[in-house]
């Protein structure tokens, strides 16, 4: 079972976008966004569903909270931080592109990384690519491609990792990458993000991406 009690979720249904606390995902809340079926947690984001302020694409995601459903926030430098995830793609949309998990900065539009699959048509099977600022001030972050050749519907798994020291890591698939980032961001709260941020907003509403995760966790210690 993944435990949901450290998140709430954005969906992309309403203006603006509803967000369901911590308690009512707990209480068993699905809907055609998000299902929580046995030990598995599935996510839909169509190209036609509406989108958080400030942002061009619609998601169905995950975001880091207390257990009293608290928005938690935290600075690296006072723990070894986790995100552990086992899942498969099940459905990209037309760009094959699609965000997986993030580090996400509080009160910030940039996030510090994106782990994104993207899909190619040639070879029927996707990257897992690292979106990167490495300073807080940085327009536009580092490109790394950590993995390739993952199919849509089989399970990969993925961990980022930033320590206590900046260095950010990030496995996934078969492939690892890591680097230490700039310490302008050791003093900025951070927090984790998991789920579907389709990266594309135009066509109809069967197009989208769908994400269907067996393992889930957040380690801060």
């Amino acid at each position: 079972m993944i435990d949901l009690s450290t998140w709430n979720l954005s969906i992309p249904v309403g203006s603006p976008p509803a967000t369901i606390d911590t308690p009512k995902l707990l209480s068993g809340f699905k809907d055609q966004y998000f299902q929580a079926e046995g030990s598995n947690v599935q996510f839909w984001t169509p190209v036609t569903g509406t989108r958080t302020e400030n942002a061009i694409y619609p998601r169905s995601e995950l975001r880091e909270t207390y257990a009293d459903g608290r928005l938690r926030n935290w600075t690296y430098p006072d723990a070894n931080n986790f995100l552990r995830a086992t899942l498969a793609v099940n459905q990209v949309p037309s760009t094959g592109k699609v965000v997986i998990g993030q580090i996400h900065a509080y009160d910030s539009q940039k996030p510090l990384i994106k782990l994104e699959y993207q899909f190619k048509e040639k070879t029927q099977t996707g990257n897992l690519v690292a979106k990167v600022r490495m300073r807080p001030d940085d327009g536009d972050g580092r490109v790394i491609i950590v993995a390739s050749n993952v199919p849509l519907e089989k399970n990969f798994t993925y961990v980022i990792n930033l320590n206590k020291a900046g260095l950010l890591s990030v496995y996934a698939a078969d492939g690892e990458w890591n680097a230490r980032i700039g310490a302008a961001w050791g003093s900025k709260p951070l927090y984790f993000k998991a789920g579907v941020y389709v990266q594309d907003n135009s066509g109809n509403s069967k197009e989208g991406a769908r994400v269907t995760f067996a393992k889930l966790d957040i380690d801060h210690n």
